[in-house]
Parts: structure tokens; C-alpha cells; sequence
């Protein structure tokens, strides 16, 4: 078919390829061509971080990712952040916390989570806020974010 590209790439460890337009928006492939659909489109525009994924180790809006740019990438999606079909630490972290309420931005917030902790395993307050900074949430008022941030670093050491 004409306009469509053949996309290869590793999502949450599995090789796949998609036929698609080569603007279409990694979000868009990942929701409605792969069927993973915890990535959450909250603002379409970069600026709310609900859509973040892990492509090549570093946290990006899927929604400003054209899927061609993903081609040999490797992709983590909320879906790829549990173990062996149990909340990882980090995804019952919040769970416990409170940290999750309407569900939107909470798929972007673990992964930007799970990408700050990457970095610094004992991240300060500061650390945790500046981690964050690009993802939005309407319904917690931070503070049990970033306490179960603080919880999942805690649980990082055990």
C-alpha cells in the first residue's frame, strides 16, 4: 500500500514490525496497532507526559514521536514495567501511596519514575520534582507522587 512504511522495532521485549504511515505517531501505533493501551493520550502536544515511554533508555512523549524515528528503537511501555505479571515495586509503590487517582497520568509518571531512578537510585525531594517536571497530574497535588517515588527508592535498596 502505498504511504506506508515497514516499521521494526523491540516493544517491552518483543521484536515486532508495523505497516504504517511514517508520521503516524509512535502513541497512535503503540494504542491502536499494537493494542497497548496504558500509554494514555492526555494533551497531544508534548506537554503533559501521560504518553511517555522508554525508547532507547531515555523518556519520551510518544504523542511527538513520528514511529519512523522508532525504527530499530527499543521501547518500554507501562505494559514492559512489571514482572512476570506482578506490579514492580515502583507501580505498587504508588498503588500504596496513593499515587495513582483518575489513572491518566499515571502510566507517565511510573515510567518517568522508573527513568529517574535509573539515574539516581536515592534521588533527593528536589531530584524527584525535577525528574517529574514533565508530566502533569490533576487529581494527587504531587505530594503522594513523590512520596511513593521516595517509597520506591526506599524499596530499591531492600
Amino acid at each position: 500500500m502505498a504511504g506506508l512504511a515497514a516499521v521494526r522495532f523491540r516493544v517491552n521485549g518483543v521484536e515486532r514490525t508495523v505497516e504504517a504511515p511514517p508520521v503516524k505517531r509512535l502513541l497512535d501505533v503503540l494504542r491502536e496497532d499494537l493494542q497497548l493501551t496504558g500509554t494514555k493520550e492526555g494533551c497531544g502536544e508534548g506537554e503533559c507526559g501521560s504518553c511517555a515511554v522508554l525508547m532507547n533508555g531515555e523518556l519520551v512523549n510518544s504523542c511527538l514521536v513520528p514511529v519512523l524515528q522508532a525504527e530499530g528503537a527499543v521501547v518500554c511501555t507501562i505494559e514492559g514495567v512489571s514482572v512476570d505479571g506482578r506490579l514492580a515495586p515502583v507501580q505498587q509503590c504508588f498503588l500504596e501511596e496513593g499515587g495513582a487517582q483518575c489513572g491518566i497520568c499515571t502510566p507517565g509518571m511510573i515510567l518517568a519514575t522508573h527513568h529517574l531512578l535509573e539515574k539516581y537510585p536515592q534521588p533527593t525531594l528536589l531530584q524527584i520534582q525535577e525528574g517529574l517536571a514533565g508530566n502533569l497530574c490533576r487529581c494527587t497535588g504531587y505530594m503522594r507522587i513523590f512520596e511513593a517515588v521516595r517509597q520506591a527508592s526506599e524499596r530499591g535498596r531492600d
